[in-house]
């Protein structure tokens, strides 16, 4: 099995960084600083083949999934979330993934040979859209280019077998990502040949368009890929067994199209990694059998020359694909600026053999991974580690991150949280790309940037001081209304506080900073009060005479009473979080709840407490509903530290020292350290899974501790309780206190009620 020292040493990093000195620097943790401003090498511009960048800055391709017409036209949507970008400042945008292999790549299409892709392929009816997008970028003085590719292939939803009754394909007979029981069909060459004759006519297209260059999505094992490594690509006859033909063939149609001096950008990873994150695993798991043969860094240095040679004027290189799909989308738990010293090997190696390319210019490396943080993005392209930053979801976060990196204002950036559940999660789901911090985003061709003052000014108390709270309050009271927050604790953040605690959790931390800046510039407004350490109730509201009261307070966290729960030390997970100390020396530490909370919990207790832990879950699935890049990092590298994962369990009793749990152990339990494998949504039914039996085992864990991680749930009585009362004229619940969720639905409630209200 061919393994790469330095990818072996980076992939065993993306768990353990959190015990070193890894406090704001690439390879750790990062913070919303400003010390190295002005940021005078980020904001310097750059050439790349005939066109001058006015930044360092390129916006990722976030797929623009549903941001189209069902022709495949890009409608209104997709042209102000673009827009936005280019306003804020950024250099270069680069759009989400465009197939050009509908009616080839079986996954692309749906039914009625519609698209939830944007298209450029399908007819001239399409290019106005394209055009009026390059029209509205250029007024901003930014660039941009289009990303596409040939096609999904073995990584596309296999739907098209039940909708079309046509299988998926790949470069060989390989396994479905989602379903690996379902088989992905050989293309032949002739069908190759047409995608290429696609990828041609696509760029000359986006050429006419206005479009500034194109974009090829060559990495994480999207079929480009999949017919460029030697993992996926087993073809033993014609030009395509040669698994760096493709690719070339590609690049080389595109340049004939387009001539020399039209900007050609290829993504592409150094490394699948699969190797090297599975390791023994690769000979064991039928679906990642046939993987094992990836490109080298030797092997992907040499197919980058080639592709220089052939046409390509610049590259974004990272690691990973799929099948370990925290690497490529990279989640709040991997360190910042995760991929620097990829991206490095390629910029030296370019340098030491004097490569440039076809026009005589150097070919820029653009470094990807967790680099929304201005002092982290300056430093890394004064150490050459890079030519440019890509920024895609912290874009989302916040469309002024140029802007206000530029000017200094680095304190006003809306952080980026690494959730993934707006950015990701939601286009998987069937919705378009939108953003937990910022519920603007996907909206802002229906949100207004500036919201309108109120008809009539109202005297507002928002009880609660989350993020439903802080967002709806500082909203409200810069559009006019008289808003009083006021928040029980001595502190805001709700259960951001807690959540921010786990070293791995940084991103949240920066969240919370976010938050209390926003609540300190607050005060400043003559119509805004804060008060901490006070407690609503009934009798005070009414006593108060306030117009509309926002209810905001939050979850209550479950805790079921299993018998023998007085004979054991018990205490639930955020608790323990905002006060460590109450962990005392407990060794032996069983976690009840397998939610993103509480495998969190573990993460912390196992890798910066170094305690034995264990985690019980009733379902199935750990951290299920959880964006699969976010759950696949923790759940592997709890295993990697042998934290005991046991699913389909039920907590029975508790006795001293002991938990007493009934776990399923039927043939049909799913193996719970799965991560190559994700989990389907729940509206979309796997017909090859196997069936769970009912076969269970009485087992004890001993336990020094017990933490409850069980998650929380709404509790409306005191909203119920005020509506019976009259406490005001007008009553809002919003936030976890009306529905128990995430922070996407809480800012959005709040987002959504403060602009209107």
């Amino acid at each position: 099995m061919k393994k790469d020292k330095k990818i072996q040493e980076l992939v065993d990093s993306y768990g353990k960084w959190v015990q070193g000195d890894c406090e704001n620097k690439a390879g750790g943790s990062a913070r919303m600083t400003k010390d190295m401003y002005p940021y005078d090498t980020l904001f310097s511009p750059i050439k790349v083949n005939n066109i001058t960048i006015k930044n360092r800055v390129v916006m990722g391709p976030m797929g623009n999934l549903n941001m189209c017409d069902e022709t495949g036209r890009p409608n209104n949507k997709m042209l102000q979330y673009f827009f936005a970008r280019a306003k804020g400042g950024t250099g270069l945008l680069t759009t989400g993934l465009i197939p050009i292999s509908h009616g080839i790549d079986n996954t692309v299409t749906e039914i009625g040979k519609l698209s939830m892709f944007p298209r450029i392929d399908n007819s001239r009816t399409v290019f106005s859209g394209w055009r009026d997008l390059s029209q509205g970028v250029h007024a901003y003085g930014s660039k941009i280019f289009i990303q596409i590719t040939p096609g999904l292939g073995r990584v596309g939803p296999p739907t098209c077998l039940v909708s079309q009754k046509k299988f998926p394909v790949s470069a060989s007979f390989n396994p479905n990502f989602y379903i690996p029981e379902l088989p992905c069909m050989r293309l032949s060459d002739l069908k190759l040949k047409k995608i290429i004759k696609n990828c041609g006519q696509a760029t000359a297209d986006a050429k006419e368009c206005g479009l500034d260059g194109v974009y090829l999505h060559g990495h994480e094992g999207y079929l480009l890929e999949q017919l460029t490594n030697p993992a996926f690509n087993r073809r033993k006859l014609g030009r395509y067994s040669d698994w760096q033909c493709f690719g070339i063939d590609v690049v080389k149609e595109m340049r004939e199209r387009v001539g020399p001096n039209y900007p050609i950008m290829y993504r592409i990873d150094l490394s699948l990694a699969l190797n090297e994150t599975y390791g023994d695993k690769m000979d064991s798991v039928k679906s990642l059998k046939k993987f094992k043969n990836g490109r080298t860094i030797a092997e992907t240095l040499s197919y980058m020359e080639n592709l220089i040679k052939a046409g390509v004027d610049m590259f974004d290189v990272d690691l990973g694909c799929y099948d370990n799909w925290w690497l490529p989308h990279p989640p709040a738990g991997m360190p910042a600026g995760c991929f620097l010293e990829v991206s490095r090997m390629v910029k030296d190696h370019f340098k030491s053999k004097g490569i440039k390319s076809n026009v005589g210019v150097e070919v820029p490396v653009v470094a990807v991974g967790k680099l929304g943080y201005p002092d982290i993005a300056e430093k890394s392209l004064r150490n050459g580690d890079c030519d440019m930053i890509m920024l895609a979801r912290p874009l989302l976060a916040d469309p002024e991150w140029c802007n206000k990196a530029y000017a200094g204002k680095v304190e006003e950036i809306i952080p980026c949280i690494g959730c993934q559940e707006g950015c990701i999660n939601e286009f998987i789901e069937g919705g378009h790309p939108q953003c937990a911090v910022n519920p603007r985003t996907g909206f802002e061709d229906i949100i207004p940037e500036i919201p309108s003052k109120p008809e009539k000014t109202k005297k507002i108390c928002v009880v609660g001081g989350g993020p439903a709270g802080v967002v709806f309050a500082i909203i409200a009271a810069k559009r006019g209304h008289n808003v009083e927050l006021v928040e029980k604790s001595n502190k805001i953040g709700g259960k951001i506080c807690p959540g921010s605690v786990p070293r791995i959790k940084y991103d949240f931390e920066n969240y919370l900073k976010y938050l209390e800046n926003g609540i300190e510039a607050a005060k400043d407004i003559p119509n805004f009060k804060i008060k901490l350490n006070e407690e609503a109730t009934i009798k005070w509201l009414k006593e108060k005479n306030y117009d509309t009261v926002i209810f905001a307070y939050g979850t209550k966290n479950v805790t079921p009473k299993f018998p023998g729960f007085e004979k054991i030390k018990t205490i639930q997970a955020t608790d323990l979080l905002s006060y460590p100390e109450l962990l005392g020396d407990a060794k032996k530490i069983v976690v009840v709840g397998g939610g993103v909370v509480g495998c969190e919990t573990a993460f912390w207790l196992k890798y910066e407490q170094g305690r034995d832990v264990k985690v019980v879950e009733m379902l199935p699935n750990f951290m299920e509903g959880v964006c699969t890049a976010n759950r696949g990092h923790l759940i592997h590298y709890l295993n990697k530290e042998e934290v005991e994962l046991i699913n389909c369990a039920k907590v029975v009793s508790f006795e001293e020292g002991k938990v007493n749990i009934l776990k399923n152990i039927s043939k049909g339990v799913p193996d719970p350290y799965n991560t190559w494998q994700p989990l389907l949504p729940a509206n979309i039914p796997n017909p090859l899974a196997k069936k769970i039996g009912s076969e269970t085992l009485n087992l004890t864990i001993e336990a020094d501790l017990v933490v409850l991680a069980m998650g929380g749930r709404a509790d409306e009585t005191f909203f119920f309780d005020a509506q019976r009362e009259h406490v005001a004229s007008e009553l809002y619940n919003i936030g976890d206190s009306y529905r128990a969720g995430r922070v996407l639905e809480a800012t959005r409630s709040a987002y959504n009620l403060a602009t209107r209200i």
